[in-house]
């Protein structure tokens, strides 16, 4: 798993490359999970990962929920189609911004 933070203007970028499941979603959380702040914002390029299992999608409930908690705002790009469908069944998809691509995701969250 490979994991590149930047930034936007006041928008912390996260670009994620690989597989998040049980073995790299500890790692994933370690990174991201420090950039939550009060009132940030955060935007996950996950156009890069093709698989996420179940491991991935509660470290992303927990990335939403200390957001959330800290009035901040999180945005998902480039969700592959399974992934969409797989956080579409779970309900998971209400809780995020999704977008298609960076551009549209730093608009969403500037």
């Amino acid at each position: 798993m490979d994991i590149t933070l930047s930034n936007h203007n006041e928008i912390r970028i996260a670009t994620l490359a690989g597989d998040i499941d049980a073995n790299t979603a500890p790692g994933v959380a370690d990174k991201i999970l420090p950039l939550v702040e009060p009132g940030g914002k955060i935007l996950l390029d996950l156009s890069a990962v093709p698989y996420m299992s179940s491991a991935g999608l509660r470290m992303l409930l927990s990335l939403y929920r200390q957001g959330t908690a800290q009035e901040g705002k999180l945005a998902l790009v480039g969700l592959s189609e399974e992934i969409r469908d797989t956080m579409s069944v779970t309900g998971f998809l209400e809780f995020f911004i999704t977008c298609d691509t960076l551009e549209e995701g730093i608009e969403q969250l500037g």
